[in-house]
């Protein structure tokens, strides 16, 4: 004998398949919750690798809240800090990890994530143009655009994007300069 269709066959009959379709997910969610953390954390520690000096400790992440804005940092004993600085560029936010050693330079820096527009402002991850971020003395060198009087060679037909990268690593100075202050330098 068939079922007879119904509103209340049909609404038992939707809520069992959304109940079996979300134990599948929470399944699959947990038997990829441990690999998909540990690739988390290995991008991470890949990530400050190519943005600090060689080292051979552990980084140790903190964090710290700096004019309204919180920022995550790893510090590296006896090398450093690597700063994660989020601003907004023209597409959306824009995450950079920024090392800056004990001394205040910038060593290095590594764009997290972007939302900026392929082909134009996406240029910002490209090796070629952020190496003029290598080892930045900012004592020596001002963090802005040259078309805002600045040292930093715009990407072409994208300077919000330029003026963006420039400010997260601006920021993450302000964040290095607050650690040194509080902590003595690094621990």
């Amino acid at each position: 004998m068939a079922i007879q269709s119904s509103l209340k066959n049909m609404a038992i009959c939707l809520t069992l398949v959304c109940l079996s379709c979300s134990a599948i997910l929470a399944g699959a969610y947990a038997l990829t919750k441990d690999a998909a953390d540990q690739a988390a954390i290995a991008k991470t520690n890949a990530t400050i690798a190519k943005v600090l000096p060689e080292f051979t400790v552990n980084a140790v992440e903190g964090q710290i809240s700096l004019e309204g804005t919180d920022y995550t940092y790893y510090s590296v004993e006896g090398v450093g800090y690597a700063i994660l600085s989020t601003t907004v560029g023209f597409g959306g936010p824009l995450q950079v990890m920024v090392g800056i050693t004990n001394e205040g330079i910038i060593h290095n820096s590594e764009v997290i994530s972007h939302a900026e527009t392929p082909g134009l402002g996406a240029k910002c991850v490209e090796a070629n143009w952020r190496a003029q971020f290598k080892d930045w003395n900012p004592a020596e060198k001002t963090l802005t655009v040259k078309k805002d009087g600045g040292d930093v060679n715009a990407i072409t037909a994208s300077t919000i994007t330029s003026r963006a990268y420039a400010l997260a690593l601006s920021n993450a100075l302000k964040v290095y300069s607050e650690l040194a202050n509080n902590e003595g330098g690094n621990e």
